[in-house]
């Protein structure tokens, strides 16, 4: 076989071993002299097993919600449809939430897709890169800006992101944790969570909608000022000192600092 033919076989070997309807490449041969058609179920069989296994591990609340029966089904339209371009199955699953929110046999359960990408942040946050927490001395120099304070500029650690649900993931993952009971859940209740990993815990935080509406305004690199100002849109109820607290307390902020002056 030709180097040149090598790819074609290549990519007609990989879109069989994910779509069963396709027939085994022409030129497949078993290197032990075996039907290549029974290795090649065989090796669907396995593959498709171990991602949706993959897709399981990161997912385990989705799973618990709807059921190992309705969510490998599930999975296994998505593995069809979006196999994994990175051999690190660890980051595999990230459109798997937008996926669900389209799957119409889950539409019965409205808050899955949400429950789903709350559980893509939490795995995001585990695996994020570590960066050095801001000073106390920073902290104090930069809150001392005066009436430039609404200029300053943070920096969130890589872990760090936030979620606005329509419904109460929050508590619905919590309950899964043994935190809260699943029956007293009124589902149809807006939460919002700041998701970030504390040493070597990935926390879910509940927030008002106005504190995870400040942590993304800052993380799309708006100052200080006018991320307050978006909280405050987003909910009645932000408080910045204490979104700043909570900030503060888990490492999350890696800078504050004063921009230069435009007119100096």
């Amino acid at each position: 076989m030709s180097r040149a033919a090598q790819p074609g076989l290549q990519a007609a070997f990989s879109a069989a071993l994910l779509d069963p309807d396709l027939d085994a490449p022409p030129g497949l041969k078993a290197w032990n002299g075996s039907d290549p058609v029974v290795r090649l179920a065989v090796n669907r069989n396995n593959v498709l097993s171990s991602l949706i296994d993959a897709l399981a591990d990161t997912f385990p609340v989705s799973q618990a919600l709807v059921g190992e029966a309705f969510f490998r089904a599930m999975a296994s339209v998505f593995v069809r449809q979006s196999p994994p371009r990175s051999p690190i199955l660890a980051h595999y699953g990230a459109a798997f939430p937008a996926f669900i929110a389209s799957f119409s046999p889950a539409q019965g359960v409205p808050c899955l897709a949400d429950l789903a990408q709350l559980e893509v942040l939490r795995v995001r946050a585990y695996h994020a890169a570590d960066a050095a927490p801001v000073t106390a001395e920073a902290v104090s120099l930069a809150m001392a800006s005066g009436e430039r304070t609404g200029e300053l500029r943070l920096a969130l650690q890589p872990c760090v992101s936030a979620l606005v649900s329509r419904y109460a993931v929050v508590s619905v993952w919590a309950a899964h944790q043994g935190d809260a009971n699943l029956a007293h859940i009124h589902v149809d209740q807006a939460e919002s969570a700041i998701v970030l990993r504390d040493g070597l815990d990935v926390l879910v935080l509940g927030c008002s909608a106005g504190a995870a509406a400040f942590v993304t305004a800052v993380q799309q690199g708006h100052n200080l000022g006018d991320a307050a100002a978006m909280g405050a849109v987003a909910s009645t109820d932000f408080d910045l000192a204490a979104t700043l607290a909570l900030l503060l307390t888990h490492g999350a902020l890696t800078a504050l600092q004063l921009p230069p002056r435009l007119d100096a």
